[in-house]
């Protein structure tokens, strides 16, 4: 065996280890949400339960309040990730097309700012949005997650439009259209796939968001799934326990899905740019 090939073994060799170092934790979760509450008490003694049933998941989807949070939790990602897209669009279209001074800091200056951790900012964001009024609303929310997704988006854009031919825009030109409308009728067409790809990115990113809700929204109503797991699981007890593990499920449920189904677009709008003409 070359030593290419005893370097291909190894890279799948590590990478199979590291989806098992992430991977059981979510199938000792499957476990739990699986068992009865007598089998809850046994502990790790048997990894697969004996009965399994689906009566944890029935249970916490009668819920409504549940229902309720995961209604909340997806209107706040889907609008937070619509917003990002639509703030990214104009800055990801002059950093394509438009040759400015500093171009290139403007970028690097946004994926540093997507590196900033929430937890720095939620201290004068939680007084500023208190200034504004706009605490136990779900437009502050919102707000915050379109800026928080914008500078990603703004990257994943910018490939998109790059791999666009320039010519079309300048056929277009030509013809007198302006550049608006050539962005409008022209550009953004040819980048849907881009575009659906920043908004899904974005939108997962805002479901997993935990701090941003637990701070600006006090409300129990108010609250996505995220917040409503956490306060569910500091009352849970041992015999509630398998409750708990079907909600987180049902809760990571949609972002696993939406990965699994888009994940050849959201690579392929990835890729697009690298393989330009």
């Amino acid at each position: 065996m070359s030593a290419a090939r005893w370097g291909d073994v190894a890279t799948y060799a590590a990478l199979a280890l590291l989806g098992a170092f992430f991977a059981l934790p979510f199938a000792w979760l499957i476990s739990l949400a699986l068992r009865t509450p007598a089998e809850v008490y046994r502990g790790a003694a048997r990894f697969i339960p004996e009965s399994p049933t689906l009566d944890n998941f029935a249970t916490i989807l009668s819920d409504p309040a549940f229902l309720i949070y995961l209604w909340n939790g997806l209107k706040l990602s889907a609008s937070g990730g619509a917003l990002a897209v639509a703030l990214a669009i104009p800055a990801a279209y002059a950093a394509s097309r438009i040759d400015f001074r500093g171009r290139q800091a403007v970028l690097v200056g946004l994926l540093a700012v997507q590196m900033i951790s929430p937890l720095v900012i939620l201290l004068p964001l939680y007084r500023w949005m208190n200034t504004l009024g706009l605490l136990n609303q779900h437009i502050s929310v919102i707000a915050v997650y379109g800026a928080l997704g914008m500078p990603l988006a703004v990257w994943l854009l910018k490939v998109a439009f790059d791999a666009i031919p320039v010519e079309l825009e300048e056929a277009a030109a030509i013809d007198g259209a302006s550049r608006p409308r050539i962005l409008a009728r022209i550009t953004l067409p040819l980048a849907r796939s881009g575009i659906a790809s920043a908004f899904i990115l974005a939108m997962v990113m805002n479901w997993s968001q935990f701090l941003i809700p637990f701070i600006l929204l006090e409300r129990d109503a108010d609250w996505p799934i995220s917040v409503a797991i956490f306060n569910f699981a500091g009352s849970v007890s041992a015999s509630t326990t398998q409750l708990l593990a079907a909600a987180c499920l049902i809760a990571v449920l949609p972002a696993v899905v939406i990965f699994i189904l888009l994940q050849r677009m959201i690579v392929s709008a990835l890729i697009s740019g690298a393989v330009k003409g």
